[in-house]
This record gives C-alpha cells, sequence and structure tokens, in this order.
C-alpha cells in the first residue's frame, strides 16, 4: 500500500513539474514574442516618422530604459513612447508619437462608419507639427503658398511638401470633376484650409492651423457631433472613391475613416500614410523588421541601418 502511494506521489509530482515547466515556457515565449513585437513596431514608426518628415528629424537618440527620443533639426527632442497606458481620451489630449501611430489607417474602400475609437491619425503630436510647419500663426503665415484649383486658391503651408503635395491633388481631381458633377459638387465649394483657431471643446490647435489640411465641400453628414452614424453611412456610400484614393496617393488621411468621423477633412500627414502603406500586415521578425518598405532606395535602406545602429547602442 505504501509502494502504492508513494509511486502515486512521485507521478503527481512529475506532472506538477512537468506541467509548469510548460508554462513557464510559455510565460517565457509569449514575454519574448510581445518584446519583440514592440521593437519591430518602434522601429516600423521610426522609419515611417524619419521618411516623413526628412529634413527634420536627424537622428535617434536613447534606449529602452531612459526612453527612445527622436532628434529634430532644431535641437529639440521628441519623445517616442511615455509608457503610459491611456484611453482614448487621454491619447488625444496628450499622445506620444507612439499613440498616433499605434492604429493602423485603413487604404481600403470604407463605405461604412468604423468602431467609435478608431481614429487613425486623429491625435497629433504638437511638437512635430510646430517643428515642421510653425511655431506660432505669424510663424505658419509666413510659409503659406497659394495652391491652384482652376479658378480657386487654397492657402497652403510650402514646408515638407505639404502644398506640392495638394497641388497634386488638385491637378489629378479637376479634370475629372469637370466631367463628373457627383466628384464636382464634393469638392466644390470648398469650405477651408488654413484656420488658425482651437478645435471645439478642446484646447488644442486645429491642423488648419498649421495650413496642412483641407474641408471640401459641406454635407449635413459629414461630422461626427453634427450628424448620426446613418446618415453619415448615406453620405459614405456615394462618396467618390477617386477622390479618397488621390488624396491618399499623396500623404493625406481622410476624415471619413475616422470613428468620430469628418468626411470633408483631408489632412497631410505622411507618416500615418506611410505606415498603412509599408506596414499594414503584423511583422515578427526582428532581424527583418522593415519588409514592406522599398529597402531597394538608397534612403530608406540608410534610414535602416541608422535606426539598427541607434538601438543596438
Amino acid at each position: 500500500m505504501k509502494k502504492i502511494t508513494v509511486f502515486i506521489l512521485l507521478i503527481g509530482l512529475f506532472l506538477y513539474t512537468h506541467n509548469s515547466a510548460i508554462a513557464s515556457t510559455y510565460s517565457t515565449t509569449l514575454t519574448d514574442k510581445d518584446s519583440n513585437l514592440n521593437n519591430v513596431t518602434l522601429r516600423q514608426d521610426l522609419l515611417c516618422l524619419m521618411l516623413a518628415y526628412p529634413e527634420y528629424i536627424l537622428n535617434i537618440e536613447g534606449n529602452d530604459q531612459e526612453g527612445i527620443y527622436l532628434l529634430m533639426k532644431s535641437g529639440r527632442k521628441l519623445l517616442y513612447d511615455d509608457k503610459r497606458n491611456k484611453s482614448s481620451d487621454q491619447k488625444l489630449a496628450n499622445p506620444d508619437l507612439q499613440d498616433t501611430l499605434e492604429q493602423v489607417y485603413p487604404l481600403s474602400t470604407v463605405r461604412n462608419i468604423l468602431d467609435k475609437d478608431f481614429d487613425p491619425g486623429r491625435c497629433r503630436v504638437y511638437g512635430l507639427l510646430t517643428e515642421v510647419y510653425g511655431t506660432s500663426k505669424q510663424s505658419v503665415e509666413s510659409k503659406l503658398i497659394n495652391v491652384n484649383a482652376g479658378n480657386n486658391h487654397y492657402q497652403f503651408n510650402g514646408n515638407n511638401k505639404a502644398a506640392d503635395s495638394l497641388h497634386a491633388v488638385m491637378s489629378e481631381l479637376l479634370p475629372l470633376a469637370q466631367g463628373n458633377s457627383t466628384i464636382r459638387n464634393c469638392i466644390f465649394p470648398c469650405s477651408g484650409t488654413f484656420n488658425y483657431r482651437i478645435i471645439a471643446g478642446t484646447n488644442q490647435l486645429s491642423p488648419h492651423s498649421f495650413g496642412i489640411a483641407i474641408d471640401l465641400a459641406v454635407n449635413k453628414g459629414d461630422y461626427w457631433k453634427w450628424s448620426s452614424r446613418e446618415t453619415a453611412e448615406k453620405r459614405l456610400s456615394t462618396y467618390p472613391s477617386e477622390i479618397v484614393e488621390a488624396f491618399e496617393k499623396n500623404n493625406f488621411i481622410w476624415g471619413g475613416k475616422w470613428g468620430h468621423f469628418d468626411i470633408m477633412h483631408f489632412e497631410y500627414r505622411p507618416e500615418i500614410v506611410l505606415k498603412a502603406r509599408y506596414f499594414k500586415e503584423k511583422q515578427n521578425s526582428e532581424e527583418l523588421w522593415y519588409e514592406g518598405a522599398p529597402i531597394q532606395e538608397v534612403s530608406v535602406k540608410n534610414l535602416i541601418e541608422k535606426i539598427n545602429l541607434a538601438l543596438r547602442k
């Protein structure tokens, strides 16, 4: 009887030890995988930011313990990730660069209003915007360029190819608008570009304040504060995809792809579009984290090497 009892105890001890080892291995694997995914995402985000603002982001400094910073042309340092858990509202009120790139913008056609808290690009790091586009109303105004669109002229920021990109959009859309009344009626009359103002209900500057956003023709179903989701979806169902594609091709994001929808709104945010274009699929390999980017381009290859070197220290 004693032998049977001892045998059962030994079997139990073996199973406990074996299962504990499996659990420990599984836990370690998950931790390693999470860490690996974080490192991949970090590198991808940094590459998109450096490609989006090549004249303004010079290098990367720091480490995972002290924080990763972008070293800007002015000498300012912008923190990539403050490592704080935030609600959607907190991210909107006080985002870091990681927050702004966390949700991947969909480049596919959208005909339904997306989930309430899905707002890729709606939160903005003002340290980056002021660095690139101007620190005050007067500073921004000094950088504005008139972009011609037929008989219309729109003021847009000349820095970082923003005005050039809007010009490219309008050059593509104007011929389409001449032969398509639906496209024409969605574009004209344009509701505005540069307007130095605070976003209603917040203490934050509108992207229009930096001359990097354009509101096209207004419809009662366009804005989440004015309209029901049902009315907005009717608007989306007929909104010309040619307009959205022309803007996205030139590094603008569309408020029609936000849960807090703003269908008339297009905003020049190259980093958001670049991440959607290059890294919409999850990449698990830290060694090949850059897969999806155009690595045959010398500028991209050089930035990949710079990022790897900076984060290896």
